[in-house]
């Protein structure tokens, strides 16, 4: 006697297994494709001339020169040291306060070191995405390709105080290259000369 809950099985043919692991990978291909394409791209740093040294910190101001393409290699932005009129105070370089930089930009700059030079790839969406900045020649959705050297780097606080410093020194060549006042008497020796007022 048959037993009635038993379920007569063909034989699998071989070729029928061959055909399903095909189709299982075929079909996982498919959606790896599918998911590299649609996904946000990450940004890409690749190292020219290594650096030494830390990385700089998220809320670090970095001394930089860069170039910014486009994909077309259109020249969007390039860098150019200020014109410091009293040298040895800040460092050479454009000072770029991190925080205040694109995403993508402060996410390459984090992963560079002093003296290293860098080409970096930023996606749109840690870019500018579709909104760019009014007036500039870079197109919505646009990937952006920088040529950085990274010079030097220090915390906000120490950039701040450099800066202060370097105001007063240019307040104090100012004052030493001021021609004189006819009639103002001349500060005796070891006597600071008399604030002059404010016009």
């Amino acid at each position: 006697m048959s037993d009635p809950t038993r379920v007569p099985l063909k034989p699998v043919n071989r070729s029928s297994i061959v055909m399903l692991l095909l189709g299982i990978v075929i079909g996982l291909a498919i959606a790896g494709a599918f998911a590299w394409f649609t996904a946000p791209k990450g940004v890409r740093v690749h190292e020219v001339t290594a650096g030494a040294g830390a990385h700089p910190k998220p809320d670090d101001v970095v001394f930089v020169r860069y170039t910014g393409k486009l994909d077309n290699g259109t020249v969007f932005d390039k860098s150019q040291d200020p014109p410091y009129p009293v040298p040895g105070i800040m460092p050479a370089g454009t000072p770029l306060p991190l925080a205040n930089m694109l995403p993508g930009f402060k996410e390459a700059v984090v992963k560079m070191q002093k003296g290293g030079k860098y080409e970096v790839t930023i996606p749109a969406e840690k870019a500018y995405g579709a909104s760019p900045p009014p007036g500039s020649p870079i197109p919505a959705n646009a990937n952006l390709k920088f040529d950085i050297e990274l010079l030097d780097f220090m915390p906000m606080a120490e950039a701040e105080k450099r800066f202060q410093v370097l105001q007063q020194a240019m307040a104090q060549r100012q004052q030493q290259q001021a021609p004189a006042v006819p009639g103002a008497a001349s500060p005796k020796a070891g006597e600071a000369p008399a604030p002059q007022p404010v016009q």
